[in-house]
């Protein structure tokens, strides 16, 4: 079959990347291209330079998850011309659908996700990061390097898989398939390779197609190896062995041999028969975990025979009832006729019963010695005797080849056997009729792949390093895929996805707080928020918390659902931080005592409610030293909030803890060089566009437009384009701290822009006359009414703040010309300036915000 050229349409900056067509002589795939032996050859011959030049372009693992994300939708689709093009490498029709199905599920993102979380403990393995905050030495998975993969030709997903292992640890990959397989491992990795618009996958796989004599291939190839993954027996790992240069990384996925395990209960039960049954017929024991004996839990010979004699028929029915059974070669027919003869031989002494169809397809040998024997596969089954108590014994010394045990019975036997079986060397218990079954990011062998295809790598750095999450960020900008096409999403398109989503996907439920409007819905999985709070903890060190040293109260609102409290509680337990975790209370004695007693130097919460702590209680809260650093969120401190916390409180750091939303999670955070309202995206998290204001078009550089959001992880949502309704524009340049990490400086809300008396008007600008006018610190609140013959507007400060109502009306009608038109000369609006107590100030229930505009209008009118 010949790969047409594959061009995937991509918006990304980089060039696409296509793959080159294949003739009938091109049966090797090498970096992008098919080639025939003699070009084959000549590249092996320069294969430590390609490698050195290939491993020098660092592979992030989205581009590899992307790619595999994208593979296995089309291979998932019946109609896709991916799918079709590699079904023509089946025989079978069935056997196709069934490999591609398997194929498709083992790509899907959950599964590679889970298994990266499983082996190396993050999606992102690739990157330095600091495991313990407490301390500046940074860790990391680094490829070994070259891998090379020698494929078993017994199944067909594993050479394809094998490869893309090597691909999520990083490295350059070479792959042998038998020269009698088909190319459909190399075609595969060809559309895994279209799949990737960078191209970064294809300079990391070769994959070719000989045979085992060709000495001199399998020389080039191994020679400059840093690891061999080779699938065979005994003499094929050490024939591979003989070829691994010194230091070179041997992993081995040998032949294995599995068994079933029956309690007397179990074997008399129909059910468990039938299980059994179908685990023999299924791939043909061909498989490392198919069954090759039923041991029964018994030292008596005559329940052995009378077994046989029970599930010969039923095996008869499952055999005829399943796929028809492959037809064995040469060999295998002179092993299964060899054994079979030997074993009726043995009838004569008692020793054994054969029970075997008439056309072939199955058989039953029993035998009453113990020992473990391979079967000759191809739907043999061995019944043997093993009572419990000798199974370590007879098993234990064949402990190297075993791998998984069936085990039947009632709960307590399951747990007592398994323990037992593992005991002995076992490597998977499984139920009787799974032993086939896997799933995502189950060990393999024992062991997991992952980590053997790669090195644990560190940086120890000194005390500079403090505010620094990933040394990565100081080199270059993570690179993201390139955003969406397609529709925005808003608040209600969300709530709709909501709707449908599954279970295992809503296993975390949170509720905004209300404060632009209705409290909405939000739902994670467990996997997706502790990505997102280690994200979060990541920019927290960055803005100068030092969980060496910080002792942080946590005072967000907590209750009715909103996320604050409960998630800087997750944050800071990530960094392994010291915390009180005491929430925003009404008794704030009580809670400025509490500061006092445990010594609080670092507080977390609103705006609005740190304001009130420190000038309701500030003399306690001086008395022991102080509060050093505040990190809040949700609303903003005022500069002149700033001064007066600074000046008259001592606290000496304020800043961002998070930008972020309750459906998407932590978007952004501040660094120490961060001024006002600006934030490092979390580029790790979601891809940001910054559209017009008015028009779905992207703004010109460091124009102020809205801010979309794509998120990357937030399993079974596709919470993409989602505008959130914030302002903002991009920071161009690097940032001082030496973060690559894009900025942006929020500039407020949609919501914040209020249209009264025909004109607009931003809340942010009322805030800033306030302080530059009035010398104001408090809060203020605007408030929207209809009275008989026009609108009014009410700005409500902090009486504790502001003295002179009539003096602030003035200031504000002087200072906003708008505003002043619509009042006194085209008497469209009138204005007053109310003086309330702090605590009347109208805030969300839940999360404790103020309500910056409240408009009345609709229900005053």
């Amino acid at each position: 079959m010949s790969t047409p050229t594959t061009t995937p349409e991509t918006t990304n900056t980089e060039a696409s990347f296509e793959v080159t067509s294949a003739t009938t002589d091109d049966v090797h795939f090498w970096q992008g291209e098919f080639l025939d032996d003699t070009e084959a050859a000549a590249r092996l011959a320069a294969l430590p330079g390609l490698v050195e030049q290939a491993l020098a372009e660092p592979l992030p693992t989205e581009t590899v998850l992307s790619a595999c994300a994208g593979l296995s939708a089309a291979l998932s689709d019946p109609a896709s011309a991916v799918r079709e093009r590699l079904t023509s490498h089946f025989a079978d029709p069935a056997e196709a659908g069934a490999t591609l199905t398997e194929l498709a599920a083992a790509l899907a993102r959950p599964a590679l996700e889970r298994k990266l979380r499983r082996e190396l403990g993050g999606t992102a393995p690739e990157r330095l990061t600091r495991p313990d905050a407490r301390e500046t030495v940074f860790e990391a998975w680094a490829p070994v390097g070259l891998l090379v993969h020698i494929a078993p030709g017994n199944a067909a997903a594993v050479a394809p898989l094998s490869v893309v292992e090597g691909l999520l640890t990083g490295n350059v990959n070479v792959l042998k398939t038998s020269s009698g397989d088909t190319l459909l491992a190399q075609h595969l990795l060809a559309e895994l390779a279209a799949a990737d618009p960078t191209g970064a996958l294809a300079r990391r796989i070769v994959a070719l197609r000989f045979s085992s004599s060709r000495q001199d291939w399998l020389r080039l190839m191994c020679a400059p190896a840093d690891a061999i993954a080779v699938w065979g027996g005994e003499d094929a790992v050490a024939g591979i062995a003989e070829l691994a240069p010194p230091g070179c990384r041997l992993v081995e996925w040998g032949h294995k041999i599995s068994f079933a395990y029956l309690t007397r209960d179990a074997w008399q039960d129909p059910t468990t028969l039938d299980a059994l049954a179908a685990d023999v017929c299924r791939l043909d024991q061909q498989a490392c975990s198919s069954p090759q004996v039923v041991y029964l839990d018994t030292e008596n010979t005559e329940d052995v025979f009378a077994f046989a004699e029970a599930f010969a028929p039923v095996l008869a029915e499952a055999s005829a009832a399943a796929a028809p059974a492959a037809y064995p070669d040469g060999a295998e027919e002179a092993e299964i006729t060899t054994t079979e003869l030997l074993a009726r031989l043995e009838q004569h002494l008692g020793l054994t019963k054969v029970i075997a169809a008439d056309d072939g397809t199955w058989r039953v040998l029993a035998d009453v010695r113990p020992a473990l024997s391979a079967s000759p596969l191809h739907r043999s089954i061995w019944v043997k005797p093993l009572p419990a108590r000798d199974i370590t014994a007879t098993l234990r010394p064949m402990r190297r080849y075993l791998q998984t045990a069936a085990v039947g019975g009632s709960r307590t036997d399951i747990a007592r056997l398994a323990r037992t079986l593992l005991t002995a060397g076992a490597l998977r218990v499984t139920p009787v009729g799974g032993m086939l079954d896997s799933y995502d990011g189950e060990p393999h062998d024992g062991v997991y792949a992952l980590p053997r295809y790669s090195r644990r790598v560190s940086v120890q750095a000194t005390e500079h390093f403090r505010t620094t999450a990933c040394l990565d960020d100081l080199v270059a900008p993570l690179p993201t895929p390139a955003p969406p096409t397609g529709d925005l999403l808003d608040k209600a398109g969300v709530q709709r996805q909501l709707a449908t989503l599954s279970p295992e996907h809503a296993q975390l439920y949170f509720r905004s707080g209300g404060t632009t409007g209705t409290p909405a819905l939000s739902l994670f999985t467990h996997h997706d928020y502790d990505t997102q709070m280690r994200a979060a903890a990541h920019g927290l060190l960055a803005a100068g918390f030092d969980p060496a040293r910080d002792r942080a109260a946590n005072l967000f609102y907590c209750g009715d659902m909103y996320g604050g409290f409960i998630s800087f509680f997750s944050i800071l337990e990530r960094l392994n931080a010291t915390q009180i975790p005491m929430a925003a209370s009404t008794d704030g004695a009580a809670v400025a005592e509490a500061l006092v007693t445990h010594r609080v130097d670092t507080l977390f919460g609103m705006p609005s409610y740190l304001w009130q702590l420190f000038h309701s209680h500030g003399e306690l809260l001086r008395s022991y030293g102080g509060i050093r650093k505040v990190f809040y969120g949700g609303e903003h401190f005022t500069a002149e909030q700033r001064r007066t916390l600074t000046e008259t409180f001592g606290v000496e750091v304020i800043r961002s803890a998070s930008y972020g939303s309750t459906d998407l999670g932590p978007l952004g955070y501040q660094c120490a060089h961060a001024e006002g309202s600006v934030h490092h995206v979390l580029t790790e998290l979601h891809t940001l566009e910054i559209l017009d204001p008015e028009e779905d078009r992207p703004v010109a550089d460091g124009r102020t437009g809205r801010l979309v959001f794509t998120s990357r992880h937030r399993s079974g949502q596709r919470l993409e384009r989602y505008q959130i309704g914030d302002l903002g524009r991009a920071v161009p340049g690097v940032c001082p701290c030496g973060s690559h990490a894009p900025r942006i400086e929020l500039l407020g809300r949609h919501g914040d822009v209020i249209r009264i008396g025909t004109y607009f008007y931003h809340y942010r600008r009322f805030v800033a006359v306030a302080q530059e006018h009035l010398g104001y610190s408090g809060e203020l609140q605007l408030v929207l009414t209809t009275e008989a013959a026009r609108e009014h507007l009410t700005v409500r400060l902090e009486r504790q703040y502001a003295t002179d109502p009539h003096r602030a009306r003035a200031a504000f009608l002087a200072a906003i010309p708008e505003l002043a038109a619509a009042v006194t000369e085209e008497h469209l609006l009138t204005c007053s300036v109310e003086l309330v107590e702090g605590p009347d100030l109208e805030r969300t229930a839940s999360s404790g915000k103020l309500r910056t505009v409240i408009d009345l209008r609709r229900t005053s009118a």
